[in-house]
């Protein structure tokens, strides 16, 4: 969200606390949505209640912004380090620091949750669990495209209250 950005009842820019907050409790909300969606539709993927589901989103929502900032640390590191071939360490470490964290969310998830969530299928449920973060992603960024496009608009007026 940009530091433009008005708060209707206000009528004064919101601080980044507020952008934070719409943000990660849109995205939690959307997770949520996601998640609830395979549970009722993916016999591979099985939560037991609607609270677990909420809990499951909001530690996905936290496990999966750390492994994004640790991506950009390592990224950065390996890439001033790589020299000529630094493009191409970034993206592999990229690729396994985000890997890997999928790996490290799905056990978390087992570890939290028990038999509470579970995601049935090939390598231990890595193909589910791994097919709902990539649909997640997707929400989100479709979530956020269609909110810049909303603000894009000829003829937009502020909200009034």
């Amino acid at each position: 969200m940009t530091t433009d950005t008005k708060a209707p009842e206000q009528n004064k820019p919101w601080n980044r606390y507020q952008q934070l907050y719409v943000r990660y409790l849109s995205a939690i909300l959307m997770d949520l949505t996601v998640i609830n969606l395979f549970d009722e539709y993916w016999d591979a993927v099985v939560i037991n209640s609607f609270s677990i589901s909420l809990l499951a989103a909001i530690l996905l929502q936290i496990m999966l912004q750390a492994s994004i900032a640790l991506e950009h640390h390592v990224g950065s590191f390996v890439q001033e380090r790589a020299g000529a071939h630094g493009r191409k360490a970034r993206v592999f470490s990229a690729w396994a620091v985000l890997f890997v964290s999928k790996l490290v969310i799905l056990e978390a998830l087992s570890f939290t949750f028990g038999d509470e969530v579970q995601f049935i299928g090939m390598y231990h449920g890595l193909i589910p669990f791994l097919t709902i973060v990539i649909t997640m992603l997707a929400a989100e960024a479709l979530m956020r495209w269609v909110y810049h496009a909303l603000g894009r608009t000829t003829g937009a007026q502020p909200a009034q209250t």
